[in-house]
C-alpha cells in the first residue's frame, strides 16, 4: 500500500475532466426533437397546464441532460476511483465482464463495482451483478483454487447502513472511497479539484444548451403550433403514439 498524493488526484482531474465536459456537449449536437419527443409523455405536459413550446422544449431537453450527465460523469468518477486506487494498491481496470476494478490488499483479492449512487438498479440487475460476481470468482479461482476474493459494490456517493450484503459488501461514498484509497477524508478531499475551470467549461455548455433551446423550441411551433400560436395537442400525440 503506497501513500496518497492528492497533487496526482489534482493533476488527474485537470487533464482528464475536460473528457466529461466534451461528452456534455457531444450530447447537445446529437440530440434530435424527434428522438426526445417520442420519449416523453405527452399526456403529462397537458395535465400540467404546459401551454408555451419552450416550456415543453426546457422540460424534455432538462430531464434528458440530467440522465445523460449522471451516466457521463459516473463513467468519469470511475475512471477516478481506478486511478487513485492504482496508485494506492496497483488496481487495475478489470477485464473480467461486470466488474470494473481489481486489487490486492492483505491477501485478499477485491472485484469492485463501480456505480454512481446507492439506488442505481432494480432487483434484475442487482441480480445480474451479484451472478458477474460469481462467475468472476470462478474464472479467478482456475489459476488459483485458494484465493480469497471479496466482491463490492462502490457507489461513488450517498449513504448505506448495512454494507454486508451476504453474498457481497455494498459500500457508499465515505466508506468507498476509504476502501479504495485507504483515506478515510478522500471524499471531501476530491471536490476541490473537481471544479477545475468549471466555470469556463460550463459558460460554453450552457452557449450551446441556449442556441439548442432556440432551435427545437422554432421546430416544434412550426410542426405542432397552429397558426394562432396554440399547441396541436392532438397532432404531437399522434407523432409519440400513434401506431400506423
Amino acid at each position: 500500500m503506497q501513500k496518497l498524493n492528492l497533487k496526482d488526484i489534482s493533476q488527474f482531474v485537470e487533464q482528464n475532466i475536460g473528457i466529461f465536459h466534451q461528452k456534455r456537449i457531444q450530447s447537445l449536437d446529437t440530440l434530435r426533437l424527434s428522438q426526445i419527443l417520442k420519449r416523453k409523455n405527452p399526456y403529462l405536459f397537458k395535465a400540467k397546464h404546459v401551454l408555451t413550446a419552450e416550456q415543453i422544449i426546457r422540460g424534455i431537453v432538462d430531464a434528458h441532460i440530467s440522465s445523460n450527465e449522471e451516466t457521463v460523469f459516473g463513467d468519469w468518477l470511475e475512471g477516478l476511483a481506478i486511478f487513485i486506487n492504482g496508485k494506492v494498491y496497483d488496481g487495475k481496470k478489470s477485464g473480467i465482464q461486470g466488474v470494473d476494478l481489481e486489487f490486492d490488499d492483505d491477501g485478499v483479492r477485491h472485484i469492485v463495482a463501480i456505480k454512481s449512487g446507492p439506488n442505481w438498479g432494480n432487483s434484475s440487475q442487482v441480480a445480474k451483478m451479484i451472478s458477474d460476481f460469481k462467475t468472476a470468482k470462478k474464472t479467478l479461482r482456475t489459476s488459483n483454487s485458494k484465493l480469497q476474493i471479496m466482491a463490492v459494490n462502490g457507489c461513488c456517493y450517498g449513504r448505506d447502513r448495512k454494507p454486508d450484503k451476504g453474498e457481497y459488501f455494498k459500500y457508499c461514498g465515505q466508506r468507498f472511497w476509504e476502501f479504495i484509497s485507504g483515506n478515510d477524508t478522500l471524499y471531501t478531499e476530491i471536490i476541490e479539484p473537481l471544479g477545475y475551470k468549471a466555470k469556463e467549461k460550463n459558460d460554453n455548455f450552457m452557449k450551446s444548451y441556449l442556441q439548442m433551446i432556440n432551435r427545437f423550441t422554432k421546430e416544434f411551433v412550426n410542426e405542432y403550433c397552429d397558426d394562432d400560436g396554440d399547441i396541436n395537442w392532438k397532432q404531437l400525440v399522434e407523432f409519440n403514439s400513434c401506431a400506423r
